[in-house]
């Protein structure tokens, strides 16, 4: 196995060993994880996941699309906005629970709440593993903007802000009466669609280079959805609002940093 095979599979796989690690926390961690812990985790999450869509896919889209003749914003607007509204009619499709809202919210239901709590999470994974997908996919397809540093820095990125995502979720499940073991099993489960997600990707742009662009907006459009609607809400409930604007900012240094330093 070459270098470049070796690289491609560690930056398909980080992800996901980011939310296993994550939900390996359902060991160690009380059936409720502290108020306070938890806003600087999503805060966190939030911070990486806006910077990656600014730095690792908007601004590629737009290099690309500059490079094959097009006008630079016009891919990156209309991707970014496909992917917000193909994550709202998801949201609006598939059953599934908040941590922080009894209320299930899509389609009645006669699901558990931890199923429907697993939903969401998946949900919250899916842009994810397609903005690493789309990422690689660029990669593959030799486009000059996008290096091998750069998705493996965007990976890496996700993969550090799936951690505490794993510990989030797993904890609601423990609180619903799973066994340490299925809250962890159940956490990994939710991240796997992230791999996933990211093979669709590469499929897709494989037959498609040049629509590459639009879909690197898509993806990034998906992840800020995800932020606005559900991680910067549930920092800004209750007590500690203003530690989860903090976190978000590290979150966001952190991988502006690694993006810029790697990519």
């Amino acid at each position: 196995m070459d270098e470049t095979t070796l690289s491609l599979l560690v930056a398909l796989s980080l992800p996901l060993l980011g939310t296993t690690l994550g939900s390996a926390f359902a060991f160690f961690l009380k059936k409720e994880m502290n108020e306070l812990l938890q806003k600087i985790l999503l805060g966190f999450a939030a911070g990486v996941m806006i910077a990656a869509s600014v730095w690792s896919l908007l601004i590629p889209a737009i290099e690309m699309a500059e490079e094959q003749q097009i006008i630079g914003w016009l891919p990156a607007a209309l991707g970014f906005l496909l992917g917000i509204g193909f994550l709202l009619a998801f949201d609006h499709l598939l059953p599934h629970q908040h941590i922080d809202n009894p209320e299930p919210e899509g389609p009645k239901t006669k699901m558990k709440r931890p199923t429907m709590l697993i939903f969401a999470v998946a949900l919250h994974n899916l842009p994810e593993g397609m903005a690493v997908g789309v990422v690689l996919a660029g990669f593959l397809a030799g486009q000059t903007s996008i290096t091998l540093a750069g998705v493996i820095a965007l990976a890496l990125g996700i993969a550090i802000q799936n951690i505490p995502e794993g510990a989030i979720i797993s904890t609601p499940l423990l609180s619903c009466g799973l066994s340490r073991m299925k809250s962890f099993v159940y956490g990994f489960l939710s991240g796997v669609i992230e791999p996933l997600g990211a093979l669709l990707m590469i499929a897709f742009v494989g037959v498609m280079t040049p629509a590459l662009p639009y879909i690197l907006a898509f993806a990034a459009g998906a992840m800020m959805y995800v932020v606005v609607e559900e991680l910067i809400p549930e920092t800004q409930s209750g007590k500690h609002t203003n530690v989860g604007a903090v976190a978000l900012a590290f979150g966001f240094v952190l991988m502006m940093i690694l993006d810029t330093a790697l990519g």
